[in-house]
């Protein structure tokens, strides 16, 4: 299980997926994720010692990784555990194995919770076997881990795919209008957008400040608006501290283009002072 060989094995299912030899793929994959499990109830046998997963950004957890305390080693097991249940997953739908591919994406959000891709596929198979309830609550867990605008839109697109089989439209087209305001240009949605044209949930049929009613009346976050500026803002922060100015001022202009230019300052000013807070705890 050394991370090494670990990583050859994987890049050797990813060939054979790439191939087409998805049974075989699948038998290299569950191998590897026994021989994982084994792994971890040897070296890690309390979840206390995992806690590192947890941390809400990245540089948190890159920093955890720079302190020399654990001696086994364990902070940089979750990464290729996190690459291996998502291939593993993968195979499984190629195999059509979906409760299998559930099961993977559980394992693959165990070992990175804030991996928003791995959510959003596993609320995707929770509609696709018809549990509605959990499509929905890793949806709405997006808001709180997002990394990246894309993760915001399909969340929106899922309410919009939920509200629109519950037969109804306007909210559905709420949804797509939010979703269409953060990324107008994200793939995802063009095919989405396309589909609603000229229908009920057309969001050209809804204006913003309706949209943003709909949605709130329908038990989506409190000021969905704010609640995606927010992750925009913050997004934008760790971009700006990597060093990405181009990507910090687009998230900035769309938090801006959300709630307005006084609402982003306000809001740039809480998380701000969020910070101001911990420096002072410290």
């Amino acid at each position: 299980m050394a991370q090494t060989t670990l990583s050859d094995e994987l890049l050797r299912a990813e060939g054979l997926l790439v191939q087409g030899q998805q049974e075989g793929a699948l038998e290299l994959l569950s191998r590897l994720a026994e021989d994982a499990e084994e792994y971890v109830d040897r070296n890690c046998p309390t979840t206390d010692e995992l806690q590192w997963f947890s941390f809400p950004t990245v540089f948190e957890r890159l920093a955890y990784r720079r302190v020399e305390q654990d001696p086994r080693e364990l902070r940089d097991v979750g990464e290729p555990l996190d690459r291996l249940y998502a291939d593993l997953a993968l195979a499984y739908v190629h195999c059509g194995d979906y409760d299998g591919a559930a099961a993977a994406l559980r394992q693959a959000i165990r070992w990175n919770p804030m991996g928003c891709e791995h959510r959003l596929n596993l609320a995707d198979l929770c509609r696709i076997a018809g549990d509605l309830r959990e499509h929905l609550a890793l949806s709405f867990s997006v808001f709180e881990r997002a990394s990246e605008a894309s993760h915001l839109v399909r969340a929106y697109l899922n309410f919009a795919d939920y509200f629109q089989a519950a037969e109804m439209p306007r909210v559905a087209a709420a949804a797509l209008r939010v979703a269409r305001r953060i990324d107008e240009t994200d793939p995802s949605l063009a095919a989405a957008l396309e589909h609603a044209a000229g229908t009920d949930a057309d969001p050209d049929t809804v204006g913003d400040e309706e949209a943003a009613e709909l949605l709130e009346a329908e038990g989506l976050p409190e000021g969905a608006n704010a609640e995606v500026a927010i992750c925009l803002l913050m997004c934008a922060g760790d971009a700006a501290a990597m060093g990405d100015r181009n990507t910090a001022t687009n998230l900035t202009i769309r938090a801006r283009d959300l709630v307005g230019e006084k609402a982003a300052m306000a809001l740039l000013a809480l998380i701000h002072a969020d910070d101001e807070e911990v420096d002072d705890a410290d």
